[in-house]
């Protein structure tokens, strides 16, 4: 791709779809920090670079190859595709792999980077035939830029308007073939009839504690480690069912043996290195322990509001809400009903403690009506 091309911000091209790969793409998952850049580097080069390389999700992986066989035995662009689903489950990943099966050039943008409708109309008329354009957490584009986007993706044209008032006047722009790939973490938040302007649909769930193990072997080999099997069992099942969080954990073990002169990793130096990052042996971190301890230390089990448990371990009620939360609930570690957030029994298992008789009623409460705090 001409490299002259003028990007807007938050946009970045990859001419060549086979390298570079995730390049400036900012971390998406808010229950990990922000990576540095060497660390994004790292987390980019540790990218499967085609679908046959790329480990779980079988069925939305089966699906998304024979759209692309038969995209290409037509000699035409993909479909546009949909990926739904938790943060650092592959959906970047995958619309790489996209424009390296296409052969085609990758541009990334994001929903936030376009606030006008303009900036899409920029973004979408300097694309070249053929070409993959990525839009992340395309839910939080602006309304006039996804009105926008519907004759684009069924039209492949654009009408721009020029001048204000009686005297405006509407200039179709038509557009090369090109394949959007949007990928979100709030699928229903997106209208409906942009979401069924796509033709495939892929939502990715979270990883077995046996796929993680196939994700870290593979990337251990890249990073020449030598880990034992209950070595990568041991970060696999601290890893939160998420490849991102994977890697991420073998990378801080891979620090601490190196450091502590260990040159094969087994369940006990994982364990101990893990332990120093503050992950326990369920994937908790120090947020996760900082609510259930404040939940049944404090409030007796709850049920207690959002803001209260939020003011309880310092944090924004949105870091918990949308931090901790998520993991604690799909563990079965906190309950949300009703009348407020709620310790289950496996929380006061967890922290080896027992559950008192007016926790067990609490824990009880059927959870039915919204999840509303109070």
């Amino acid at each position: 791709m001409d490299n002259s091309i003028p990007l807007l911000p938050g946009q970045i091209s990859i001419g060549n779809a086979s390298a570079g790969r995730g390049a400036g793409i900012a971390n998406t998952d808010p229950a990990a920090p922000v990576a540095e850049p060497e660390e994004r580097e790292l987390e980019a080069a540790l990218r499967p670079k085609n679908l046959d390389d790329f480990v779980g999700q079988e069925r939305v992986r089966k699906q998304l190859a024979l759209v692309l066989a038969a995209s290409k035995i037509r000699g035409r662009s993909a479909d546009h595709v949909l990926m739904s689903g938790p943060p650092g489950l592959g959906k970047t990943t995958l619309a790489m792999i996209v424009a390296a099966e296409m052969n085609a050039p990758l541009r990334i943008s994001s929903g936030p980077a376009i606030q006008h409708a303009g900036d899409l109309a920029a973004i979408l008329s300097s694309l070249t035939e053929g070409e993959v354009l990525f839009l992340d957490e395309i839910h939080r584009m602006s309304r006039p830029a996804e009105e926008m986007l519907y004759m684009a993706m069924e039209d492949f044209r654009v009408d721009i308007i020029v001048g204000k008032g009686a005297g405006a006047t509407a200039i179709p722009l038509e557009l090369p073939s090109f394949t959007l790939v949007g990928a979100t973490t709030r699928a229903g938040l997106l209208p409906g009839p942009l979401r069924d302007r796509f033709g495939f649909t892929g939502h990715l769930e979270f990883y077995s504690v046996a796929e993680l193990e196939l994700v870290l072997r593979r990337s251990a080999g890249m990073l020449d480690l030598k880990l034992t099997s209950a070595g990568f069992a041991e970060i696999a099942g601290r890893s939160r069912g998420t490849p991102r969080i994977a890697n991420r954990l073998l990378r801080r073990v891979r620090d601490w043996a190196l450091v502590h002169g260990i040159e094969s990793i087994d369940a006990r130096t994982a364990s101990a290195a893990l332990d120093m990052y503050e992950v326990d042996a369920r994937g908790l971190d120090r947020l996760d322990r900082s609510v259930l301890e404040a939940l049944v230390n404090k409030f007796n089990g709850g049920p207690i509001g959002l803001s209260t448990l939020a003011i309880a371990v310092g944090e924004e009620p949105e870091t918990v809400e949308t931090v901790a939360e998520p993991f604690l609930v799909r563990e079965g570690l906190l309950g949300r009903t009703p009348r407020g957030r709620i310790a289950m029994p496996s929380a006061w298992a967890h922290l080896g403690l027992k559950m008192p008789g007016n926790a067990v009623a609490a824990a009880m409460i059927p959870f039915d009506g919204d999840d509303n705090d109070v």
